[in-house]
Order: structure tokens, then C-alpha cells, then sequence
């Protein structure tokens, strides 16, 4: 049996670093928004590649090895060579592969990166959102938790059989929808988020899901929709979580930000990962931010995840208080 079968998508992360940009701000109706400007009709130089892979699916897959679990990942690689080097980073991972290849090319990234590690991502999710129920071995699917990560289009409908199949034979659910599926709203997942038992999000898709409010009332609301466990996080500023009995909250402790690829994967399988080992809500949080603050310090979202020894370790030492109250 397995201890997490992740599900989700799966890429080729390319990583294009260039100082020749700027950050521009813009303010409408809407708020601020920042964007990544290049000069128009220039070809500029690029400083470095680095290829890795990346994808919600194959991110958590790998940082729940290093911490020591049986993982499989389940999704849809396609063909070609991008494809296979998928397929063979994964397995150098100890991870076994569910996952169905089938026509199409598989997903591709491009992260464009400045000198101040303001980054822009471009993403193909070719076979990615071409799951298909057929396409699942569900004789396979023997564990005790599924990772849910962002699926689009088929592939959704595919993960809502998944979560079927789930609450019949007792498999726990974590799912992290991303941005992607959180806009369209609460009522669109209500199939996953029902049979849910931990919900991971950052504070933007959380205010999607539950509308904008204080954090503690985002929480309340996301948990009458069916998770037990909702984590909503904010990047460097305060982290929220509420399990059946208490509600918690956390300030990470200051990291220098060199790539921020990876780190909500990190954090949610690491948090997964204090559950499963301890089911802990003070070990789980101090797990998935001590995880977290190592991909941030480092390029790519798997190339410095931690093994369970380190990431412990690491936790241990963190300065952050965790501060704990009862639900009311």
C-alpha cells in the first residue's frame, strides 16, 4: 500500500534567467498588479538555462519521497522526449510511475527570471489536461492518502471519479487546486472539496473559494464545504490553519527569496507528510514551512527538497511561534 498516491500534472520546467527586464505597476479597479516588462523587438541575452521537471503532481510526489514515504505518482506524461525525461527523473526518485502516456506532448514551462527573482511563468499543459478515466489503473490505487494538485479540463472530470473512488474505500483526500481552479469557484469543486479532508491554499485562492473576509471567517466557510483540515498560506506573511478543535497561526521566519517555483508543493506535501507521521498540526506546520524556506533559498521546485531528517531538523531550529486557540 502506498502512503500517497499524488495526482496531478507534470512539466518540463526551463528556467531562462535575464537581467535585461523591468517591473512595471499598474492600478485599476481591481487593485495593483505587477508586471514582468521586456524591451519590444529586441533580442535579448539570456544568462543561463536550467531544465527540471516541475507540475503540482510530480513536485509533491518527489518531496513526499525525500521525506521518506511509498509514493506514486498518477497523470498523463504523452510522447517524445521531454516526455521520457519525465518519466526517468521520476524514477531516479524511487517513485513509481501510474502514469498513462498516451498521444499529445507533455507539459512544458518557461520561468522567465530577473535579478530581483521577480519571475513570470509560460505554460503548455498539453497531455496534462487529457486524463481520462480509462486511463486510470484504479486496481493500483491501494493508499492511504491522495494528493490532488490542479488538474484542467478531462482531467478534472477524471479527478472527480478519483475522489469517488476515494471516499468508497476510505482513501483520505489533500488537495491543493491552484489559482486555475479556485476561480471558478466553490460551487465547481464542491464534488472534490465534499470528500476532502485537507485543503491547502494561498490566501488569494482561498478568497476565490470563500470570497474576501478576515482569514479566520475564509476558514470557517472552506470547512463547511466538507475539508476537516483547511492551511491557508501567504507567502512570507502569517499562515493560517483550523483543524476539528483549534485554529492556528504562524509567521514564518524571514528567507532570502531566490525562486519561488515549487514552494506552496513543498509546503503542502511537507504538511501532508507531519500528518501522516505524527498527525500533528504543530509538526505538520513547522514541516511544510522549514520544506518551503529550502526551495525558496534555491532555483527549481524539487532541486534542494529535503529529506525527512533534514527537514525535521530544520524545523526543529526554526524561530516561529506557533499560536493555537480553540474553534469557537
Amino acid at each position: 500500500m502506498y502512503d500517497v498516491v499524488t495526482v496531478g500534472s507534470a512539466t518540463v520546467d526551463v528556467f531562462a534567467k535575464t537581467r535585461f527586464s523591468e517591473l512595471i505597476k499598474i492600478i485599476d479597479p481591481k487593485g495593483e498588479t505587477d508586471l514582468l516588462a521586456f524591451p519590444s523587438g529586441s533580442k535579448i541575452l539570456i544568462d543561463g538555462l536550467e531544465f527540471t521537471t516541475g507540475g503540482g503532481g510530480t513536485n509533491t510526489a518527489v518531496a513526499l519521497s525525500r521525506l521518506g514515504h511509498k509514493v506514486a505518482f498518477l497523470g498523463k506524461l504523452g510522447q517524445g522526449a521531454n516526455s521520457e525525461f519525465i518519466h526517468k527523473s521520476l524514477a531516479k526518485e524511487k517513485i513509481d510511475l501510474l502514469c498513462f502516456h498516451g498521444k499529445g506532448d507533455a507539459g512544458y514551462s518557461i520561468i522567465l527570471d530577473t535579478l530581483d527573482h521577480d519571475r513570470t511563468i509560460l505554460t503548455y499543459k498539453g497531455a496534462n489536461d487529457d486524463l481520462k478515466i480509462k486511463d486510470v489503473p484504479f486496481k493500483k490505487l491501494k493508499a492511504k492518502w491522495f494528493y490532488f494538485s490542479a488538474m484542467m479540463g478531462q482531467s478534472f472530470k477524471t479527478l472527480e471519479k478519483i475522489a469517488e473512488f476515494a471516499q468508497k474505500h476510505s482513501i483520505k483526500i489533500a488537495f491543493n487546486p491552484s489559482t486555475y481552479l479556485a476561480e471558478k469557484g466553490a460551487n465547481s469543486l464542491k464534488r472534490i472539496l465534499g470528500r476532502t479532508e485537507l485543503l491547502v491554499l494561498n490566501k488569494e485562492e482561498a478568497a476565490l473559494i470563500a470570497g474576501k473576509c478576515p482569514v479566520e471567517e475564509m476558514l470557517n466557510k472552506i470547512k463547511s464545504m466538507g475539508p476537516k483540515i483547511a492551511v491557508v498560506t501567504d507567502g512570507k506573511h502569517n499562515l493560517y490553519a483550523a483543524g476539528e478543535k483549534y485554529f492556528y497561526s504562524a509567521m514564518p521566519p524571514p528567507v532570502k527569496i531566490v525562486d519561488a517555483t515549487g514552494a506552496g508543493d513543498a509546503f503542502a506535501a511537507s504538511f501532508l507528510s507531519g500528518l501522516l507521521r505524527k498527525n500533528d498540526m504543530d509538526f505538520a506546520i513547522r514541516l511544510g514551512v522549514a520544506n518551503a524556506q529550502s526551495v525558496v533559498s534555491h532555483y527549481g521546485a524539487k532541486n534542494i527538497l529535503l529529506t525527512f531528517k533534514e527537514c525535521a531538523r530544520h524545523a526543529k531550529k526554526l524561530k516561529m511561534k506557533i499560536h493555537r486557540r480553540k474553534v469557537q
